[in-house]
Protein backbone atom coordinates (compact mmCIF):
# COMPACT_ATOMS: atom_id res chain seq x y z
CA UNK A 1 0.00 0.00 0.00
CA UNK A 2 1.44 3.59 -1.03
CA UNK A 3 0.80 6.55 1.03
CA UNK A 4 0.74 10.09 -0.22
CA UNK A 5 2.91 12.19 1.90
CA UNK A 6 1.62 15.50 2.34
CA UNK A 7 3.90 18.45 2.22
CA UNK A 8 1.74 21.30 2.81
CA UNK A 9 0.35 22.64 5.70
CA UNK A 10 -3.51 22.63 6.61
CA UNK A 11 -4.51 26.51 6.69
CA UNK A 12 -8.28 26.32 7.33
CA UNK A 13 -9.86 28.29 9.76
CA UNK A 14 -11.39 26.70 12.61
CA UNK A 15 -14.74 27.48 12.23
CA UNK A 16 -16.24 25.80 15.95
CA UNK A 17 -13.77 27.54 18.53
CA UNK A 18 -14.64 31.03 16.51
CA UNK A 19 -18.59 30.62 16.93
CA UNK A 20 -17.81 30.01 20.74
CA UNK A 21 -15.63 33.13 21.17
CA UNK A 22 -18.55 34.52 19.44
CA UNK A 23 -21.17 33.22 21.37
CA UNK A 24 -19.19 34.19 24.60
CA UNK A 25 -19.05 37.40 23.78
CA UNK A 26 -22.65 37.79 23.34
CA UNK A 27 -23.71 36.45 26.81
CA UNK A 28 -20.56 38.69 28.42
CA UNK A 29 -22.75 41.93 26.55
CA UNK A 30 -26.25 41.07 27.07
CA UNK A 31 -25.31 40.47 31.26
CA UNK A 32 -23.22 43.09 31.79
CA UNK A 33 -25.44 45.56 29.82
CA UNK A 34 -27.70 47.90 32.14
CA UNK A 35 -31.54 47.28 31.14
CA UNK A 36 -33.90 50.13 31.17
CA UNK A 37 -36.77 50.78 33.32
CA UNK A 38 -39.72 51.71 31.45
CA UNK A 39 -42.22 52.03 34.28
CA UNK A 40 -40.24 55.52 34.80
CA UNK A 41 -40.89 57.35 32.48
CA UNK A 42 -40.27 60.93 34.58
CA UNK A 43 -36.90 62.00 36.00
CA UNK A 44 -37.80 62.80 39.30
CA UNK A 45 -35.70 62.73 42.35
CA UNK A 46 -37.24 60.18 45.15
CA UNK A 47 -36.84 60.77 48.73
CA UNK A 48 -35.01 58.60 50.75
CA UNK A 49 -35.93 56.01 53.30
CA UNK A 50 -33.79 53.54 55.71
CA UNK A 51 -37.32 51.66 56.19
CA UNK A 52 -40.04 50.05 54.59
CA UNK A 53 -39.84 47.86 51.21
CA UNK A 54 -42.09 47.66 48.43
CA UNK A 55 -44.32 44.62 47.69
CA UNK A 56 -43.53 42.71 44.68
CA UNK A 57 -46.34 41.28 42.54
CA UNK A 58 -48.71 44.00 43.15
CA UNK A 59 -50.88 45.67 40.04
CA UNK A 60 -50.67 48.83 40.90
CA UNK A 61 -52.11 52.76 39.15
CA UNK A 62 -48.73 54.93 39.17
CA UNK A 63 -49.39 58.64 39.60
CA UNK A 64 -46.03 60.42 39.08
CA UNK A 65 -45.23 63.80 40.26
CA UNK A 66 -42.08 65.97 38.76
CA UNK A 67 -40.67 68.72 40.47
CA UNK A 68 -42.26 71.35 38.15
CA UNK A 69 -45.87 69.75 39.67
CA UNK A 70 -47.20 68.07 36.51
CA UNK A 71 -49.18 65.15 37.06
CA UNK A 72 -48.98 61.64 35.11
CA UNK A 73 -51.12 58.98 35.19
CA UNK A 74 -49.45 55.85 34.19
CA UNK A 75 -47.46 58.04 31.87
CA UNK A 76 -50.18 60.25 30.70
CA UNK A 77 -50.18 63.75 31.59
CA UNK A 78 -53.44 64.60 33.59
CA UNK A 79 -54.77 67.92 35.25
CA UNK A 80 -55.41 67.48 39.36
CA UNK A 81 -58.99 68.64 38.59
CA UNK A 82 -59.72 65.52 36.25
CA UNK A 83 -57.59 63.12 38.51
CA UNK A 84 -60.33 61.92 40.52
CA UNK A 85 -62.50 60.94 37.05
CA UNK A 86 -59.28 59.24 35.37
CA UNK A 87 -58.53 57.40 38.43
CA UNK A 88 -62.25 55.99 38.95
CA UNK A 89 -62.04 55.28 35.55
CA UNK A 90 -58.82 53.03 35.12
CA UNK A 91 -60.22 51.44 38.21
CA UNK A 92 -63.89 50.55 36.76
CA UNK A 93 -61.66 49.34 33.27
CA UNK A 94 -59.72 46.31 35.73
CA UNK A 95 -60.86 42.75 35.28
CA UNK A 96 -63.25 41.70 38.03
CA UNK A 97 -60.92 39.10 38.59
CA UNK A 98 -58.10 41.50 39.41
CA UNK A 99 -58.17 43.60 42.99
CA UNK A 100 -56.48 46.94 41.82
CA UNK A 101 -56.86 48.94 44.56
CA UNK A 102 -53.53 50.45 44.99
CA UNK A 103 -52.42 53.44 44.11
CA UNK A 104 -48.23 54.20 43.93
CA UNK A 105 -47.57 57.87 44.30
CA UNK A 106 -43.48 58.60 42.88
CA UNK A 107 -43.19 62.15 43.46
CA UNK A 108 -40.45 64.67 43.24
CA UNK A 109 -38.85 65.22 46.98
CA UNK A 110 -38.89 68.82 45.96
CA UNK A 111 -43.11 69.41 45.26
CA UNK A 112 -45.19 71.04 48.43
CA UNK A 113 -46.62 68.80 50.93
CA UNK A 114 -49.55 69.80 50.36
CA UNK A 115 -50.00 68.47 46.47
CA UNK A 116 -48.71 65.18 47.97
CA UNK A 117 -51.80 65.09 50.13
CA UNK A 118 -54.65 66.81 48.36
CA UNK A 119 -53.48 63.86 45.36
CA UNK A 120 -53.73 61.00 48.00
CA UNK A 121 -57.33 62.51 49.01
CA UNK A 122 -58.62 62.64 45.67
CA UNK A 123 -57.10 58.60 45.40
CA UNK A 124 -59.41 58.16 48.48
CA UNK A 125 -62.42 59.30 47.48
CA UNK A 126 -62.02 57.72 44.01
CA UNK A 127 -62.08 54.05 46.30
CA UNK A 128 -58.18 53.35 46.30
CA UNK A 129 -58.35 51.25 49.80
CA UNK A 130 -53.86 51.45 49.48
CA UNK A 131 -52.23 54.61 49.05
CA UNK A 132 -48.13 54.36 48.79
CA UNK A 133 -45.20 56.29 48.59
CA UNK A 134 -42.30 55.93 46.18
CA UNK A 135 -39.09 56.57 47.73
CA UNK A 136 -35.46 55.60 47.92
CA UNK A 137 -33.92 53.27 50.31
CA UNK A 138 -30.39 54.37 51.80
Amino acid sequence: MRFIKNNEEDFSLQLTPLIDVVFLLLIFFMVSTVFIDFSRQLDIELPETSAGKSPAGIKTVTIEVNSEGSIFLDGESVAIENLSDRVSGIIRKRPTGESVRSVVIRADKTISYGTAVRIMDICRNAGIEDIGLTVLPK
